[in-house]
């Protein structure tokens, strides 16, 4: 009688098809965004702490301390299921990890693709957004501190024109308005003044009630829209960089578990097919 041939899992005890490479290549890459997830939940956590609770209730929606906490804490459960996953070679939890970070990146995609198409209606939320922040600039420090930097950074005022600055009650144009602030806008608005030792952060003072040429002497005119839209215009490859940055190690991820999941089932048929096999004595 002939000899049944070697069956390929005759040393299976000893052989894996689990590459150590890619399980611990995987687990700490998750590790890293685990321990960043956890820093930024902190940071947001400390960050509402130290607020006033009145000022924090008043402009809820886009507080970035809310932001930080909410994206910190999917962070930290999307990266705890690729961790213990691929160190206790879990094919649910990988699954759930591939899954999530797939929809993640699939949103995001959608939502790249549906502001170029929808651009006009993307610009009119944007709108809505600063023109809401107006409002309650005087409601968060941190929100105050943001805009600032952002008509600093752009070299504008108010969304549209400086005149935004009226939705705001302290800088309201208005005759019946008591604020000191009255028909002013942030000295954040105002145009730099070269050696200047102390900043001045009056002169903004009554600058709405000048006409466009006249006030463009003091202070930047135009609204930060145009010019948000003017440097993404001409910071296409940065923009494309930084979109790419965030798609990159989401992918490798998705990978990485992908194979992970596939080497965990042949591991699994491996066993199986030695177990099947002990009785055998050609085995």
């Amino acid at each position: 009688m002939a000899r049944r041939p070697a069956a390929p899992a005759a040393h299976g005890e000893e052989f894996s098809f689990v590459s150590p490479l890619v399980k611990y290549l995987l687990f700490f890459f998750n590790m890293l965004f685990w321990v960043i997830s956890m820093v930024m939940v902190a940071v947001g956590v400390y960050a509402r702490l130290m607020k006033h609770a009145e000022a924090a209730l008043a402009y809820l929606a886009v507080d970035p301390a809310i932001v930080l906490i909410v994206v910190g804490v999917l962070m930290f459960l999307l990266t705890f299921c690729g961790c213990i996953g691929s160190l206790r070679e879990n094919i649910c939890l990988l699954q759930t990890f591939s899954l999530c970070l797939t929809i993640v990146f699939l949103l995001q995609l959608a939502a790249g693709i549906l502001g170029f198409i929808f651009s006009d209606k993307a610009r009119g939320k944007v709108s809505e957004i600063i023109s809401n922040a107006i409002v309650h600039y005087r409601d968060d420090l941190d929100l105050q501190n943001l805009i600032d930097f952002g008509q600093k950074k752009f070299s504008c005022c108010g969304g549209i024109s400086y005149k935004d600055w009226s939705l705001n009650m302290y800088f309201n144009c208005s005759e019946d308005n008591p604020s000191r602030e009255r028909c002013s806008v942030p000295y954040s608005c105002c145009l730099p003044t070269p050696n200047q030792a102390v900043i001045n952060t009056m002169c903004g003072q009554g600058m709405q009630a000048l006409e466009y040429l006249e006030a463009s002497k003091v202070i930047y005119t135009n609204g930060c829209i145009d010019k948000l839209v003017n440097w993404i215009h001409s910071n296409l490859f940065l923009v494309g960089g930084v979109a790419l940055g965030l798609a990159i190690p989401q992918l490798v991820g998705i990978l990485l578990s992908q194979i992970l999941v596939n080497q965990i089932r042949d591991q699994i048929k491996l066993q199986l097919y030695n177990q099947q096999h002990q009785a055998d004595p050609w085995y």
